[in-house]
């Protein structure tokens, strides 16, 4: 997650629309009694997996994977090569910020209807003081994983999916803001919903959901509420994301946080367990975001709740 914008002043530079069908909003959400035990189990342990891959690669290129490093280029290699070997389309964006060169990989998995997309996406940058484990491997290995889940169920959904991994996020969502803007008017509308995952694997974890796009919003509620676990309202990170250049196109949109350097409150303890009077990640922006500094319960409910939100928006 990119740090405010006070904070960043030197850098450069879903789901379908709200129509539910009892009280307008988005075509092909979550009916009211929700099956969660449809949803696809995605394997924590292959997410932890890819989260070691992406340790290792930082750890070979400077203890980072910041944009115009090669640590990042070759973050985008691994996940790439993962979904050209699981059948996908794939393809690489370029820009340049800072100076630098940077890469978005979009990915589209064959079928569905091409003018109803549903997207989910992830920042796979670091920042330069460290191997942004958490921030933001986390909800690339999370989207990943989902993504490679599609592939093995042989997955046909009615609306067309789109993965993406966004690069220069912690430079002001320099990539994401580029993917929006080089949109056609008529491609841009044909998004109907955009999933962001942003930190999802905080070693003292809340469960925050997005309220901006209503019916996206009762897809992780309702997915958690099978769960018997609550959620609140995410705004630390409200409009820091990726989600944001969609939001102000007009695209649906929606995503999960487990929370960064704010502090964990005794009544959030009373919900969700973990130690009260300290941060959600202690490690945020820091060296130590490493595969240390994740919690497996959070990354594994997340993961899965990806999963849910992606097969419940475009069927």
């Amino acid at each position: 997650m990119k740090l405010p914008v006070s904070w960043r002043a030197s850098a450069a530079v879903a789901v379908a629309s709200v129509t539910l069908l009892t009280s307008g909003s988005i075509a092909g959400a979550a009916p009211a009694d929700v099956d969660v035990a449809a949803a696809p189990d995605i394997p924590v342990a292959n997410v932890k997996g890819h989260l070691g891959q992406l340790q290792s690669i930082a750890t070979a290129n400077g203890g980072n994977r910041a944009h115009g490093r090669p640590g990042y280029k070759a973050s985008l290699d691994y996940v790439k090569a993962k979904l050209d070997a699981a059948g996908y389309t794939t393809s690489i964006q370029q820009f340049t910020s800072s100076g630098r060169t940077g890469y978005n990989l979009i990915a589209d998995w064959p079928g569905g209807d091409a003018n109803q997309v549903v997207m989910a996406g992830s920042h796979l940058d670091s920042v330069s003081s460290g191997p942004g484990i958490n921030d933001n491997g986390s909800g690339s290995a999370a989207v990943l994983e989902t993504a490679l889940a599609v592939s093995r169920a042989g997955y046909k959904p009615t609306k067309h999916l789109r993965f993406a991994w966004w690069g220069a996020e912690e430079l002001g969502l320099v990539g994401s803001r580029y993917y929006v803007n080089n949109l056609s008017s008529a491609n841009r509308s044909k998004i109907s919903g955009y999933l962001n995952f942003d930190m999802i694997g905080s070693p003292n974890p809340g469960y925050f959901v997005y309220d901006d796009d209503p019916a996206i919003e009762k897809t992780f509620k309702d997915y958690y509420a099978g769960l018997g676990v609550a959620t609140e309202i995410e705004t630390e990170g409200d409009g820091r994301s990726d989600h944001a250049p969609f939001k102000s196109a007009g695209v649906p949109v929606g995503g999960l946080f487990t929370g960064a350097s704010r502090t964990k409150t005794a009544a959030q303890v009373t919900k969700w367990g973990g130690t009260a009077g300290q941060s959600f990640d202690r490690c945020y922006h820091s060296s130590c975001d490493t595969t240390s500094n994740i919690n497996d319960t959070a990354l594994d409910r997340n993961s899965d709740a990806v999963a849910y939100a992606v097969w419940e928006l475009s069927e």
